[in-house]
């Protein structure tokens, strides 16, 4: 049985769940959805997206482990796709909010939709914005070229953190998942500053196991309502994943954003939360 206390601490939440304090935004009333963010990232990228869902639904934003500014209760060694998503499952017990609505974007997909899979019983339906996990994606080549570029883009993030530069490697990390140089510079002010205190997280997804091996008969048995969306201009990898999992799960809706890329919710967040506000009141 999970136990859990829950706490305030100069104005954010925080709940000790597992065995780790995880620090959440709790905003407006209604039925609650849980926003997962990113990698590099906190609870702090849906600040502005908040205002605009607050008048319909409960908004709960939560910083996973490892993530944001507070000291690590633990030394890393937990960090992985796996541990987040029972994180999350944990989370949403301790809160009571089963069943919920969960928005999970790029890694936050990834941990929203590997918790979706193993506990099922705790969504209500399931936004994903380019979630990143592909283990469910049959190979082909047009795949294998995508996950080669991916793994490319990777591997020099990773030489900047290797040589020391965290700064540097946000930087080259978030150019490359948005296809093309200088977008890390075009996002507020507010968002690169949060990201470059989630640097000190790269060493741990580089270091972290694989993920869950979720295939497409898993997905098959999620019976919510599902939205997968992409950026029409985004990377083929996130297209290639998204479609594949819109092709497993039944009665999952797909949806191509125009002009949009990967990091598209931070550069249009009023834009971003109208249509999670779409697909929440589409019942």
């Amino acid at each position: 049985m999970t136990t859990s206390t829950e706490i305030q601490v100069d104005g954010m939440n925080q709940i000790q769940t597992r065995d780790v304090e995880l620090s959440y935004e709790d905003e407006g009333e209604g039925q609650p959805v849980v926003f997962m963010h990113g990698s590099i990232s906190d609870c702090r990228m849906w600040n502005d997206h908040r205002g605009m869902i607050t008048p319909q639904f409960r908004v709960i934003a939560v910083t996973q482990r490892n993530f944001g500014l507070s000291p690590w209760s633990d030394d890393g060694r937990n960090f992985s796709i796996q541990t987040h998503a029972d994180d999350l499952a944990a989370f949403v017990s301790a809160l009571r909010l089963d069943p919920v609505a969960v928005v999970g974007h790029s890694y936050g997909g990834a941990v929203s939709l590997a918790m979706a899979v193993k506990h099922p019983e705790l969504v209500d339906r399931l936004f994903l914005y380019e979630a990143s996990l592909s283990t469910f994606v049959d190979q082909s080549v047009a795949f294998s070229q995508a996950t080669a570029e991916h793994l490319e883009l990777m591997l020099v993030g990773k030489a900047a953190v290797d040589r020391g530069d965290t700064d540097a490697a946000v930087q080259i990390l978030m150019d490359g998942v948005n296809g093309y140089a200088g977008a890390f510079q075009q996002l507020p002010g507010g968002v690169r500053s949060m990201m470059k205190q989630n640097g000190r997280t790269l060493p741990l997804h580089f270091a972290s196991p694989p993920p869950p091996p979720i295939s497409c008969e898993d997905l098959r048995r999620l019976n919510f309502p599902v939205r997968l969306v992409v950026g029409e201009n985004t990377r083929a990898f996130y297209k290639i994943v998204s479609r594949a999992a819109s092709k497993c799960i039944p009665g999952s809706k797909m949806m191509d954003v125009h002009n949009a890329r990967h990091l598209w919710p931070a550069q249009e967040p009023r834009a971003f939360a109208r249509l999670v506000l779409d697909f929440l009141n589409n019942r």
